[in-house]
């Protein structure tokens, strides 16, 4: 605990971060104490209704309460940053280790998949993949999200790795016998581990905005509420020449919210792993 709070005093940002999608991540479970969930349902509720006693941030043109459908989309745009974030990472983590440990050819197959998949216009890939698929979901939307966001995770962790498998340590693993397996496993991931994380939050910022871009083009998922898709339907509608600000400024607050936290968890972990940036640690 002591550590806990000397870490928390050196780098606030990373617990405030971390407490603001606490929050967030906590308003959405509650949310059966808090409004029924069955008004964000098509026609739960009377159509085009102003904040009200009955309805606190009122109601769209399609009948569902608008306060209702936050609560039920946040997780869902949470879930498609996280799945993308973690597959992405993890994809670009391994093929980063590959080709920063066993360098050669391996590394000069890798790398060059990178800097190809790299020159790809990734929102050209995005709306090619959206309009050809039937129905989309969350977690077919978080694959593909993650399928254009390894790259940069490898490329970056390739450089770590090539920096750490000179150090010291590792030539006494490497004189001790140790298989590279054992290296990485034991010796190189646990001293990547502060990197990773920040790898691991940029790779989500990366993916939900991608998604909400996507999502506002109308290629999200249809039958499944998120954020991006709120902020569609709004547009779409002309809710902000109707005047009904009540629909489009909800998603757009919860959106600033997730990214001003993810922002401050990015920006402590990179003090933490970034010596320049360090102060007093």
């Amino acid at each position: 605990m002591k550590a806990l709070w000397q870490f928390s005093r050196r780098e606030p940002l990373v617990p405030l971060g971390l407490l603001l999608l606490l929050v967030l991540a906590t308003l959405s479970l509650a949310a059966p104490l808090i409004v029924d969930p069955a008004l964000a349902g098509i026609g739960a509720t009377a159509a085009r209704r102003p904040p009200s006693a009955a309805h606190w941030l009122g109601s769209d043109t399609q009948g569902r309460d608008v306060l209702a459908s936050l609560l039920a989309a946040t997780p869902q745009t949470l879930e498609i940053g996280l799945l993308a974030g973690l597959i992405g990472l993890a994809a670009g983590g391994v093929l980063g280790l590959l080709a920063g440990w066993f360098r050669g050819v391996v590394d000069a197959i890798i790398r060059t998949a990178c800097d190809v998949f790299m020159t790809i216009p990734a929102i050209a890939v995005l709306v090619l993949v959206g309009t050809s698929v039937r129905s989309m979901t969350v977690g077919l939307m978080a694959i593909v999200v993650a399928g254009l966001s390894w790259m940069v995770p490898a490329r970056s962790i390739r450089a770590q790795v090539l920096s750490l498998r000179e150090r010291p340590w590792i030539d006494v693993a490497r004189l001790n016998g140790q298989s590279s397996l054992a290296i990485i496993f034991a010796d190189l991931l646990p001293n990547l581990a502060p990197f990773l994380a920040a790898s691991f939050v940029i790779s989500v910022s990366t993916a939900m905005l991608a998604t909400v871009g996507l999502e506002a083009l109308g290629l999200g998922p249809q039958n499944e509420l998120t954020l991006g898709m709120m902020i569609y339907w709004a547009q779409y509608s002309g809710a902000i020449l109707r005047g009904m600000w009540w629909w489009w400024v909800p998603p757009v607050v919860a959106l600033a919210l997730i990214f001003m936290a993810l922002l401050a968890i990015s920006l402590g972990l990179d003090r933490i792993v970034n010596a320049r940036l360090r102060s007093d640690l």
